[in-house]
């Protein structure tokens, strides 16, 4: 059964944390004073602001315990990760899943954070909001990002994302219409969670998949693991989001390579969705049903949250 926390509302609670890489304390700030403008009480845990000497924002027991603090505060209505980075998979096998299943409360993030999002709705059923983390908000508070993600948090509405034209995933595209439940993030992370005991379930599931940093051949040897693992045998559809600074010295492009390796799977496959680390980064439910227009180019993803009020 798909757990469906309520949207927040004005004056609700919502914790910051950062269950893995650091944040610079300004875009931390930014994003209190976006989450405050909205009439959200922003509570900023007890490690987030201390000075760290690593890629990690604290040790595995600091951010742990953070994150397991704000899941289990019954005040505490939203989690937002205010930076990935790396750091999650260290620790999401210790996440107070029995927390989330007594209380479940919205959470969000992507990149790093999505080994989160897999393990919740793994072990809970958990639907989420893969969006950005807060420090994004620093591309302006009337951003698509920021407006995007006030939508998903404090909505209890669909999101329609359209394929851009300008994204470099464009050009990937095979026809149809698929539904299915919406799950996947950060290609890189969906790849590490094989093995794993959160790694997911993606039979008639439509599958997003983004990414950053990635050369073209990393890309190839990622969806390759996917192909060999069965993981796609039985998927609906793919949505691709954005693969941003993905390119090295060859002329191949991580889209050729998506395309190429995605393309004979006789499902749906749609590029140029402004998901993941480019310009924009539209918020959407993961772990909720969405369908994917790939011949409209579009993806129309149900909410994570449900208003008790509408019941």
């Amino acid at each position: 059964m798909t757990l469906h926390p309520a949207p927040l509302q004005a004056g609700d609670a919502v914790a910051l944390v950062c269950p893995a890489g650091p944040v610079p304390h300004d875009r931390l700030d930014i994003a209190v004073g976006v989450l405050a403008s909205w009439g959200l009480e922003v509570r900023v845990a007890p490690h987030v602001r201390l000075k760290h000497d690593t890629y990690l924002a604290g040790t595995d027991e600091q951010r742990l315990g953070d994150l397991n603090a704000a899941l289990a505060d019954p005040e505490i209505r939203g989690v937002l990760a205010v930076r990935g980075g790396y750091g999650m998979q260290r620790i999401v096998d210790r996440v107070d899943f029995d927390a989330v299943r007594r209380d479940p409360k919205l959470v969000m993030g992507f990149s790093d954070i999505t080994a989160l999002h897999l393990a919740l709705w793994a072990e809970t059923g958990l639907a989420t909001v893969l969006g950005p983390v807060v420090a994004q908000f620093d591309k302006g508070a009337d951003s698509p990002t920021t407006l995007g993600a006030r939508h998903s948090l404090m909505s209890a509405e669909p999101v329609e994302v359209r394929a851009d034209p300008a994204e470099s995933t464009a050009s990937v595209r095979v026809g149809g219409v698929a539904t299915g439940t919406l799950i996947g993030g950060n290609l890189c992370l969906i790849d590490a969670t094989i093995g794993t005991r959160h790694s997911p379930e993606l039979d008639g599931a439509i599958l997003l998949i983004e990414d950053v940093f990635e050369a073209p051949y990393k890309v190839d040897r990622m969806l390759t693991h996917l192909l060999r693992s069965g993981l796609l045998d039985r998927v609906a559809g793919v949505a691709v989001g954005q693969f941003t600074d993905c390119a090295d010295g060859w002329p191949v492009t991580a889209a050729e390579v998506i395309g190429e390796r995605l393309g004979g799977l006789g499902v749906p496959v749609l590029g140029g969705l402004p998901i993941g680390h480019g310009v924009d980064n539209i918020a959407i439910g993961h772990g909720v049903q969405a369908t994917l227009d790939a011949t409209a180019g579009t993806l129309t993803v149900a909410p994570a949250t449900h208003d008790p009020r509408n019941s």
